[in-house]
């Protein structure tokens, strides 16, 4: 299904407005973080997109530009590395909690759209949420829905459909939680039915009982390791991101059968591309969101991926559908209409200072017992 998909130049990144000029040979250079597994690379005959981008930059302007890739695994492994102060990136795309965390603490620039133009392809449903009212700092590069994974051929059926799998202890030491405050705290309170933005410390408390009762069961908390544990058998229950399912589906062993179900309360999340305050090249910066945009990059990355698209360009595409498949897309576009109505519901929301104290130190607690 990944394969190489030719490049328009004119319809790649037209009326990019980014004209940067070097002078003497002078090689510019972009400082990408991005989570791990989340742009096609090249490989499996797919698309490198960040090669891609020099490439049609140096032919478009004359100009060589030099991209650094870095990844990160959580949103909290790449906001403690950028408010150390340590290191400087020219763009980032964090989820929204983090997002509007950054925007409060003045880490974002705002975007001059006119570099921009590809962003009207982008779904009126993902634009003005929480975490960016005014559409100011962000460009929604994919979104999700988080669920549960479950090798069927070791889990009874009668036993999912619900965040209880991963407290079953029929299933004891073969079970994986995530290994970040924020979603592991989520799993706890979705399955109790509490609020998972509450500043109330005894609701806290009550997930952090819960998280508790769970440790003795998990074989682990993970988060890129998912991939290989699942895939491989080595782990039978799990709960990530939808589209990480289906590259973990990909790589199944034989004697594996990967299943997965969306809870009926879980949280619905967006990731965006945003330039952070350290950047040393925004306009460049602007120039590779406007890249990324564009259809066969976009497509590209939908593809390689599987994370669902907000880009216009991308789900309307019928040869993407088609590659895709029906089971694919049922998964990942369930109603792109009513995504805002359970987005505005059950997505995190940047946590106030006190708040955030309290849920680190409940969390090295559990991580403790």
């Amino acid at each position: 299904m990944k394969k190489i998909a030719t490049l328009l130049l004119c319809a790649l990144v037209l009326g990019c407005f980014a004209l940067l000029s070097g002078c003497g040979g002078e090689t510019l250079t972009l400082n990408v973080y991005n989570w791990g597994e989340y742009i096609s690379d090249g490989s499996e005959d797919s698309m490198d997109v960040v090669s891609e981008f020099e490439r049609w930059y140096e032919e478009t302007y004359g100009v060589k530009v030099k991209v650094n890739y870095d990844t990160y695994d959580s949103n909290e492994t790449m906001y403690s590395k950028l408010s150390s102060g340590a290191v400087s990136y020219d763009l980032v795309i964090p989820s929204d909690y983090m997002i509007a965390r950054m925007r409060e603490e003045d880490m974002l620039l705002p975007l001059n759209f006119d570099n921009i133009p590809n962003y009207q392809y982008i779904a009126d449903s993902f634009r003005g949420l929480y975490y960016d009212p005014e559409n100011t700092y962000t460009v929604p590069y994919t979104y999700g829905v988080v669920g549960i994974i479950y090798n069927a051929n070791v889990v009874d059926e009668s036993d999912t459909g619900s965040w209880d799998l991963m407290w079953n202890e029929a299933y004891s030491g073969q079970i994986l939680q995530f290994n970040n405050s924020r979603d592991a705290f989520g799993t706890a309170m979705y399955k109790l039915g509490l609020d998972v933005n509450t500043t109330d410390r005894a609701v806290w408390e009550q997930a952090q009982a819960e998280l508790l009762r769970q440790n003795p069961l998990l074989k682990g908390k993970v988060m890129d390791e998912i991939y290989n544990m699942m895939a491989s058998g080595e782990a039978a229950v799990g709960t990530y991101y939808a589209g990480d399912y289906f590259t973990m589906v990909d790589n199944q062993a034989d004697n594996v059968d990967l299943q997965f179900y969306y809870p009926e309360r879980t949280n619905y999340f967006v990731d965006a591309m945003c330039i952070p305050s350290c950047c040393k090249n925004k306009e460049l910066a602007e120039c590779f969101i406007n890249f990324m945009l564009s259809r066969e990059v976009a497509i590209a990355n939908a593809e390689y991926i599987w994370y669902a698209s907000p880009n216009a360009l991308v789900y309307e595409d019928a040869a993407y559908q088609e590659d895709m498949g029906e089971d694919a897309m049922a998964i990942l576009y369930p109603d792109i209409e009513s995504f805002r109505d359970n987005y505005n519901r059950y997505a995190f929301r940047s946590l106030d200072a006190e708040t955030l104290a309290l849920v680190n130190t409940l969390w090295e607690e559990v991580k403790l017992n």
